[in-house]
Formats: structure tokens, C-alpha cells, sequence
């Protein structure tokens, strides 16, 4: 069946092309030489994302680097706290502000190629945006001139549903008045984006990248394989 609309994941997909954020962050560590251990970091970074995952820490009026500013704050103080990292004050924070401008940067050069192909989509088909996020992905859209874009947008804190549950993809799907069978899913994450989809009934492309955890070793199957955002193009 012909594919009518589109839905997209944001974080890993559309932010940092397919590269996982834990990827995305450690990699910034290493290049400004933080000497923490990956084990070490794995701790503060899951430490940070179930701290802002409990408390409503990120504010909806905040934009993507206040939201990157207090995650990357809150793994440092995470790593210090637990004698990991031996530091002062200044050094801390210039290594927190260099980490910050460094991945910022990358964000905002990536979320410019992925707005050229969503701009492209927009004329053809529908769209929906289906993240798992903090409240304030309206702010971060504008920020990065992807507001306007998406028919809906559907987002884990305002709707009270998480991926990897199916039904946050349904709701995706509903707002586009569509079947399943009629729609594309796009994103980053095998476990909490495709195979949820997949359960709906609907069409799915996964974006590969560089993931936080090893695959199964029976692994989930996606109808494409995207290398890059613009592959995407090829499937409708």
C-alpha cells in the first residue's frame, strides 16, 4: 500500500543524524580530554536522564542548549559528587561550556540539512512528529526552524504515553486520519522507535547510527535501512 504520511522521531534522528545522544555526548568528552572513564560517564549520563525524566526540571519555555546546559550540568555535578572526576570550579565549567558549544554547534549544522529534506516532504505528504521529550520541544523546533513543518506534534510529556509504547505511534497515526499499513515511521532507535511501529501495523525506516547498547542477537527487522536524513526520500 502506498505510503500517505510520514511520522518522525526528533532526538537521535533529526538532531544528530542517526547517532545516539549518549554516543553523542561521550564522544564530546573525549575530545576535551574529561577524564572519566566510559563506565564512569555511562553512570552520570543515565543519572541525568532519569533526573530530568522524574522532575520537571526543563521548563517548556526553555530552549535545546538550556536543555543540553542543565543535562550536561547535571552529569558533571554527577561525576564530582562521586569522586570520578577531580576538578575545581573554573576547570569544570570550562570544560562544561566547551562540551556545550561543541555539540550545540553540530546540532544546529545537522538540524539544517534535516530542514531541507522536511521542507521537501511537506509539499508531498503529511507529517507528524512522535518525541520522546521534556515538555518544550515546540521552543526547540522553532529554535532550529522546524516549526511549522509537522501537521502534529506529539510529544511523551504533554500526552503521558513514553516509546517504546505503541500507542504514543498510534496517536501519530490518528492525527493523520490514515491506516497503519499507510504509514512511514522514521527513526533513530530499533527497540523504541521501529519495533513499536511495527506493532501498529505500520511502514518502517530506521536510520542507522551509532548506538548506546549492543543490538540483540536476534535483531529487529526495518522495511529500509537510511544511512543519512535524505535517504528517506527514496522510500515514498
Amino acid at each position: 500500500m502506498k505510503i500517505k504520511g510520514v511520522i518522525f522521531d526528533y532526538g537521535g534522528t533529526l538532531d544528530t543524524a542517526g547517532c545516539h545522544w549518549g554516543v553523542m555526548l561521550w564522544r564530546a568528552y573525549q575530545r576535551h580530554q574529561i577524564p572519566v572513564s566510559e563506565q564512569q560517564f555511562r553512570e552520570a549520563y543515565v543519572f541525568a536522564e532519569r533526573t530530568l525524566g522524574r522532575n520537571p526540571v526543563i521548563q517548556p519555555h526553555d530552549t535545546f542548549r538550556k536543555t543540553l546546559d542543565v543535562k550536561i550540568r547535571i552529569e558533571m555535578e554527577y561525576l564530582r559528587d562521586n569522586g570520578m572526576w577531580m576538578c575545581d570550579e573554573q576547570i569544570c565549567q570550562q570544560k562544561h561550556d566547551a562540551v556545550l558549544d561543541d555539540l550545540y554547534g553540530q546540532v544546529v549544522s545537522t538540524t539544517r540539512e534535516s530542514r531541507e529534506v522536511l521542507q521537501a516532504l511537506k509539499e508531498k505528504l503529511p507529517m507528524v512528529l512522535v518525541s520522546n521529550f521534556y515538555g518544550n520541544i515546540s521552543v526547540v523546533l522553532e529554535e532550529f526552524g522546524l516549526n511549522g513543518l509537522f501537521s502534529y506534534v506529539i510529544e511523551s510529556a504533554v500526552v503521558g504515553i513514553r516509546k517504546p509504547d505503541a500507542r504514543i505511534f498510534q496517536l501519530g497515526v490518528d492525527a493523520m486520519g490514515l491506516q497503519p499499513e499507510e504509514v512511514l515511521v522514521v527513526g533513530d532507535s530499533l527497540e523504541k522507535d521501529i519495533a513499536p511501529a511495527q506493532q501498529i501495523g505500520c511502514k518502517t525506516a530506521w536510520l542507522e547510527g551509532a548506538g548506546w547498547t549492543p543490538q540483540k542477537e536476534t535483531p529487529i527487522l526495518s522495511d529500509w535501512i537510511l544511512h543519512t536524513i535524505k535517504d528517506v526520500k527514496a522510500t515514498l
